[in-house]
């Protein structure tokens, strides 16, 4: 039975080719998924790992309760600490570092690199006058107040060289600085496509707020000792409580293992789209092996009647499968790596910029790899297998093939409705469900079985939906009718193939309503939210200096400014107090003015004094209401008590508790705000940006937007998610195709005889070649109106969870989209006649006759 299992094989070497490149894509995925992962995460790690080289112990202060990022959260190490461990007999050396986040402008006033890698630090010299982290490649170290060194990955992309005047915004406002050396560095935030600028240690504790103190003092060990008993000599060395220590070790591993989590999202996401190209090819699969089953029941038969059983035969089927997808699985692990390394290309650079590295091949990948090639393909032939073994040898050595009985289809189509009618109950019931895991559960799964439900029912509906296009294909004479013939003829064929499809184009088209009406919804609370017509902040998470606030007040035409300044507290009493609490400081008298917040109790007023205005589910949380009195610790350690003047309903754009910023002021060691609010005359024009940017001093690290902006840089991000989907799910179309190319192809094939009979009757070759894209047109087509339909659906069940959180929600059908969509789903039908049609026609007349 092997025997015969590698003869059939062989002899559909072209039939089974398909079947090969739909396993190989879906496996490719995998792999290539795989493959990417491991490489990125690789790259990172050794990355991070060579930041680590010199560091035995890292000593950083204490955790603060202020925001990350705030000034107000910043803590820092002396420099007494800084002497101490100095004279600790197991340290080699040790290094201060001061750091925080510093842009630098391009010499057209832009911000180079990522906001959030762009950082700043010291040039801290050992006794040989060199800082070993930092091997400088140009120039010489920066020395004075107007000095510093840049990456010379920066200084690539920025065009500078050692001399050069850079504009750069360290922690605060422009500054002018001379450029006198260029470095080069292992910091992984570099390697990511940050940038990296060295002040000299006393400008760098100036800049960062840090009053000659430290962010982290990094110890080497002597020859000896070892990073534990380093560690316990440096505990022993501080005050209880003045700082936290971690080994070298420890940090790297705890690096490593962000750096998986960090991973994690993008290897589940691309599996996901994985599955649904194997998904897909499942279809493909179980279609060619229904038909070469039924093509060789004559062949199934004789081995039957020469004494064969049942079981031999589907195990020769599942041989054949089995050998397919071995062939798939290693062409498919081969092609994984090619789709590593170009989705390494595309996304570097373009989503993120990663560490140079090698492409890792784990052995753990090509086992997955050959296995799930294997498994899918087996499985997928199974039911085929067993169905073609159960035809008894007389019935089909005689041709009398079985045909699926009037019991059969209702038992289908009754399981169909049932699974399609829980699926969409599910989903319905999910929208109005409150709770976020109870509803994506019950939507996920119900969306699955609706999916599934609607694929049992496929054949039913194929005879409804394709009658639709009858008047059409009557226009196309003959061919069309006997395209629509063909296409209702073998029901389960076509359903199949239209799945795949179907599918697919679900997918694609539920993500793009939902990306639409959530860009939508963001664009009403931009509008509803905001009555400032400009919101400033700092790129990279930085705090806007309180000078700025200033400097945009003074600029004609501002009508109302108010700062967005950070903090945290602990209010109330009981629970409440125990855990530190939000709050954003404002402008009191102007802050009515450039918000609109929906208020649900009192009112806004005007924030004056202890007057606050919570957001409806802190107050919901704590059992606070409008003239509730909470008594308040601030981050100072001072009491006071505040009054509750408004509850509001909170969303994106406000959330938290909202007080008067000279209230808050006094208890903050380190003032800067995280945003400012501007109102001008005359709304938000040109004109005005222009005038905010010049009274920052053309600032590369600030950002000044107007409502379009914010929309815009959302838009941008949904576009770029679109696109990627787009891309990822093409892989599942790209089966689809195939699975159409299959299907036509074999059903040529089969009937051959009857294309024979055809031409002997007057039936041109061009007739021919019609009549084939026709029925392929026919079935793409209703492929994807079905899986257009079925996105809508989806996407609107899903828009209803998201209006949850987003109140602005508002559905929105992308009409010119879904008739792209529908007009590639006609497109794929013609592609993929192309040579099933040309074969077709190609068909010798007499022999095609005679044919079996």
């Amino acid at each position: 039975m092997f025997r015969t299992a590698l003869r059939n094989v062989l002899a559909h070497k072209a039939r089974l080719l398909m079947t090969v490149l739909a396993v190989m894509l879906g496996v490719a995925f995998v792999s290539g998924t795989l493959v990417f992962t491991s490489t990125i995460s690789d790259a990172f790690r050794t990355s991070s790992q060579k930041s680590f080289d010199n560091i035995d112990v890292a000593v950083t202060p204490p955790s603060s309760d202020g925001p990350p990022g705030s000034p107000a959260g910043k803590a820092r190490l002396d420099g007494k600490a800084l002497d101490t461990l100095a004279r600790l007999p197991g340290a080699a050396s040790v290094t201060g570092t001061a750091n925080g986040f510093t842009g630098i402008g391009d010499k057209d006033g832009k911000l180079i690199g990522q906001g959030g890698n762009s950082r700043g630090s010291n040039y801290f010299p050992g006794k040989d006058g060199k800082d070993a982290r930092y091997p400088l490649k140009q120039g010489t170290a920066p020395v004075g107040a107007d000095q510093f060194a840049l990456d010379a990955g920066t200084a690539a992309k920025g065009g500078y060289h050692v001399g050069d005047t850079v504009r750069i915004s360290a922690d605060g406002p422009v500054r002018e600085q001379k450029l006198t050396g260029v470095f080069t560095t292992d910091d992984g935030r570099v390697a990511a496509g940050g940038s990296l600028a060295l002040f000299d240690t006393k400008t760098a504790q100036k800049l960062f707020g840090l009053s000659g103190g430290y962010s982290e003092i990094d110890v080497e060990a002597a020859s000896g000792t070892s990073q534990t008993a380093l560690r316990q000599a440096v505990d022993k060395a501080l005050p209880q409580g003045s700082a936290t220590t971690a080994t070298g070790k420890e940090l790297a591993d705890d690096e490593a293992k962000m750096i998986d989590q960090s991973m994690k999202g993008m290897r589940t996401a691309l599996l996901a789209f994985a599955a649904v190209a194997l998904f897909v090819g499942i279809f493909l699969i179980a279609n060619t092996f229904t038909m070469l089953v039924a093509q060789r029941t004559k062949e199934l038969a004789l081995l039957r009647a020469v004494g064969a059983n049942r079981r031999q035969v589907t195990r020769s089927v599942l041989i054949e499968a089995f050998l397919i997808g071995a062939i798939a699985g290693v062409s498919g692990l081969v092609a994984g790596v090619g789709i590593a390394a170009l989705l390494r290309e595309v996304l570097n650079g373009f989503v993120a910029k990663f560490p140079e590295g090698p492409l890792v091949v784990s052995p753990s990948t090509a086992v997955a790899a050959l296995g799930i090639g294997i498994v899918i393909t087996v499985l997928a032939a199974w039911l085929p297998a067993r169905r073609g073994a159960k035809v008894p040898p007389v019935a089909a050595m005689n041709s009398v093939h079985a045909v699926a009985t009037t019991k059969s289809l209702l038992v289908r189509n009754t399981l169909g409705a049932l699974v399609a009618g829980a699926g969409t109950a599910s989903v319905i019931v999910a929208t109005s469900v409150h709770d976020d895991v109870t509803g994506n559960v019950m939507l996920g799964g119900g969306g699955m079985l609706l999916l599934i439900g609607v694929f049992i029912l496929t054949p039913l509906l194929s005879r409804p939906l394709i009658a639709l296009a009858t008047p059409v294909l009557r226009a196309f004479g003959t061919s069309g009718l006997l395209a629509r013939q063909n296409a209702l003829r073998n029901p389960r064929r076509t359903a199949t193939t239209a799945s795949a499809l179907m599918i697919g184009l679900t997918l694609i088209t539920g993500m793009t309503v939902i990306a639409g009406s959530t860009q939508k919804g963001i664009d009403r609370l931009a509008v509803d939210s905001l009555k400032a017509d400009y919101t400033l902040s700092m790129q990279g998470g930085a705090q806007l200096p309180t000078s700025a606030e200033r400097q945009v007040r003074d600029v004609p035409g501002v009508t109302a400014v108010s700062p967005m300044r950070a903090s945290m507290a602990k209010i109330g009493t009981g629970r409440a107090a125990q855990q530190p609490t939000p709050l954003t400081g404002v402008d009191g008298a102007h802050f009515g003015s450039l918000v609109r917040p929906d208020i649900s109790e009192g009112s806004l007023g005007t924030l004056r004094g202890g007057r606050v205005l919570v957001d409806q589910g802190t107050a919901t949380r704590n059992d606070w209401r409008a003239g509730s009195r909470l008594p308040v610790t601030f981050q100072d350690g001072k009491k006071s008590t505040l009054t509750v003047s408004g509850v509001y309903k909170g969303n994106q754009m406000l959330q938290g508790v909202y007080l008067d910023v000279r209230t808050l002021a006094p208890h903050q060691k380190n003032l800067g705000d995280k945003q400012l609010l501007v109102k001008m005359a005359g709304g938000a024009t040109d004109t005005h940006k222009n005038d905010l940017v010049k009274a920052l001093g053309k600032n590369p690290a600030v950002t000044v937007a107007d409502k379009k902006d914010i929309s815009s840089a959302i838009a941008s991000m949904f576009t770029l998610l679109l696109n990627m989907l787009y891309g990822l799910l093409a892989m599942a179309v790209i089966v689809a195709v195939l699975g159409v190319v299959n299907t036509l192809a074999m059903s040529v094939f089969e009937r051959s005889q009857e294309i024979g009979m055809l031409r002997a009757i007057g039936l041109d070759r061009r007739g021919i070649k019609r009549m084939v894209r026709l029925e392929s047109l026919v079935i793409s087509l209703f492929g994807g109106v079905l899986g257009i339909g079925l996105g809508v659906f989806m996407g609107w069940a899903v828009g209803r969870l998201i209006s949850l959180h987003l109140p602005t929600y508002e559905l929105v059908l992308p009409w010119a989209r879904m008739g792209v969509f529908l007009g590639l789903a006609a497109l794929v039908g013609v592609l993929a006649a192309l040579w099933p049609a040309f074969r077709a026609a190609r068909l010798n007349m007499l022999a095609a006759i005679k044919a079996e």
